[in-house]
């Protein structure tokens, strides 16, 4: 494990939201698609439902989207940017079956504030670690989603679809059979 288990899980979570963007249809067309993707991902604290509580969090999905493809510097202005606007008050607490981890803001701070506080703090232990080269953008050509490479090799080149990594060794298969 390179990362604390609730890191691991706070960049995949990020990932996973900044990736919605890319689905068609988006799963976060509604409220209804947000409950979704919150228990997939096993996100907890209060809710509000509201539309302005789903527009926060699209705001986020973009902000995150852009922050995984940063450099160094920017990308810890940002992470800054997202800290300081939620208000983060780190502390350790143990719930629903997670050990001890790290939460930043309250249970019933604004969803997109948990959101962000959880996978700005994840990002920032990346940037600690000296590890900005696991944040990638997929190697596939038609495919623009970002990944969090957790491998030990550092090999993951495809996003978690399952289907990129298949079309393009598709691709170079046939490329290579009608090579001479």
């Amino acid at each position: 494990m390179l990362f604390t288990y609730d890191t691991e899980v706070a960049l995949v979570t990020a990932a996973a939201l900044a990736n919605t963007a890319s689905e068609d249809p988006d799963p976060l067309v509604d409220d209804a698609g947000l409950t979704r993707f919150l228990e997939q991902e096993r996100f907890s604290g209060s809710r509000t439902h509201t539309p302005a509580e789903l527009k926060a969090v699209l705001r986020l999905r973009t902000d995150l989207r852009e922050l995984w493809t940063l450099p160094e510097e920017s990308l810890v202005e940002g992470i800054n940017r997202l800290l300081s606007a939620s208000r983060a008050l780190p502390q350790l607490v143990r719930h629903d079956g997670w050990d001890w981890h790290l939460h930043c803001t309250p249970p019933e701070a604004a969803l997109a504030d948990r959101m962000a506080t959880e996978a700005a703090m994840a990002l920032a232990d990346v940037v600690r670690a000296r590890e900005l080269g696991r944040l990638r953008v997929c190697a596939a050509s038609d495919c623009g989603d970002v990944l969090i490479d957790l491998s030990r090799n550092r090999s993951r080149r495809y996003c978690g679809s399952g289907n990129c990594g298949n079309r393009e060794n598709v691709r170079a298969y046939r490329l290579r059979q009608s090579s001479p």
